[in-house]
């Protein structure tokens, strides 16, 4: 009788032990999930963007002139006229550039017998306005040698008044042809030079020197910022040469796309990091009242607005920035010292709301939130959750309402 009865007592307590087991093992586990407080601070969204940097006066030194301008950083410094980028130069006392005459073209065989035949043209027509003169020269000393006999005669009452009149006008008249003459022998000989002059080809000697040279002097004081025309060539009238500028005269510049650009305002504190060097301040100077259209590198048109940057800090924490480097430019667009925020991975879409999973005893319940302002990391809170209330981050499919969740251990 004691032998069966304990036989049934260790069948009974081996099927209780199973039967533990088995609604241990059934028993629902909570989920590992990681969690975050709904808690107050401050938040700050802002509009960020790449950005650059730029002189704000630069001043691009052209040729006055066409002309062949020589090297300008020359590595001998000859005539003080070798200038490297970041030199400093003087306002009207540095020389930046030195031009000279373009050397005369090459002339193929038909406009050389042109030029030759024009040529023999205009000392024909020189040797014809000397001669001119040498025949009216004679007739000026007949006419005064004429006007002495009248003259002689007259004194004698041998001719009337009106003769000696005449010869004297006609005197008059021959020497007035003479001058004429003498003037358009002048004209013939300049249209010699000038046929003689369209003879000169590349290689000929013009006598290039210092007194026929044209030295462009620093419109500005500062520095050299870009040599844009290095190295010796010849340029038209109007072609940049060298660009001067004060590298301690920064501002910045960044083009934001319209829908940004809209709620940023002049005044606006801006945040500028990503350029190798501490994190700067600055202030919004400008916003452009007009946008443009860029392609972005998705080959995606957008419209852009530029918006000028000034710089806050003292230059001694920015001296190693120049001209057009790359900087990222955070500005902000909204401040409070007292939001009520959670993170923006807890949030999902319920419907047409936003929604978080909040943890109370140990399990997530699906709680509607409305939202406010957002940043890349947190969400302002305006209604569903109070401070200190513990919410799901990242929420996977396996989260619901009513699932038991448990504080992933740290790793």
């Amino acid at each position: 009788m004691q032998r069966n009865w304990l036989k049934r007592v260790g069948w009974v307590g081996a099927i209780g032990a199973a039967a533990v087991a088995v609604a241990w093992f059934a028993w629902p586990r909570p989920i590992p999930v990681d969690t975050a407080l709904a808690a107050r601070g401050a938040m700050a969204v802002t509009a960020d963007e790449e950005a650059r940097t730029r002189v704000r006066h630069v001043y691009t030194v052209s040729a006055p002139v066409a002309g062949k301008v020589l090297r300008i950083s020359r590595p001998d410094g000859h005539d003080g006229t070798s200038l490297h980028v970041g030199d400093e130069v003087v306002q009207g006392r540095t020389t930046v550039a030195v031009m000279q005459p373009v050397a005369p073209g090459l002339l193929d065989v038909r406009s050389r017998a042109e030029l030759d035949a024009a040529l023999v043209a205009a000392n024909a027509v020189v040797t014809l306005a000397e001669a001119e003169i040498h025949r009216i020269d004679a007739a000026v000393s007949f006419a005064r040698t004429e006007l002495a006999r009248a003259e002689g005669l007259a004194r004698s009452n041998t001719i009337p008044a009106r003769d000696l009149e005449k010869a004297r006008f006609d005197l008059e008249t021959i020497e007035a042809q003479l001058a004429t003459a003498k003037a358009q022998l002048e004209v013939r000989r300049r249209e010699q030079a000038v046929a003689s002059a369209r003879l000169l080809e590349s290689g000929t000697d013009t006598g290039t020197n210092q007194d026929c040279c044209v030295k462009v002097s620093a419109p500005e004081s500062g520095r050299v910022l870009r040599i844009v025309q290095e190295d010796e060539a010849v340029v038209q009238a109007g072609a940049p040469l060298v660009q001067i500028g004060d590298p301690r005269d920064l501002e910045i510049v960044a083009d934001f796309l319209s829908t940004e650009a809209v709620q940023i305002r002049s005044g606006d504190p801006v945040t500028i990091d990503g350029w190798g060097g501490p994190t700067l301040r600055g202030r919004v100077v400008r916003v452009d009242p007009a946008g443009f259209a860029k392609v972005s590198a998705l080959g995606i048109e957008e419209q852009r607005v530029g918006t000028v940057i000034d710089l806050v800090d003292p230059p001694e924490s920015w001296e190693r920035l120049g001209h057009d480097f790359r900087v990222i430019v955070h500005v902000a667009i909204w401040e409070s010292n007292d939001a009520l925020t959670v993170p923006a991975s807890a949030l999902f879409r319920r419907g047409d709301d936003w929604a978080v999973f909040a943890v109370k005893d140990g399990r997530a319940h699906a709680t509607v939130v409305r939202t406010g302002q957002r940043n890349s990391k947190l969400v302002q809170v305006l209604s569903g959750l109070s401070p200190g209330d513990r919410v799901v981050l990242h929420p996977s499919d396996r989260v619901a309402e009513g699932t038991a969740v448990a504080e992933r251990e740290p790793r």
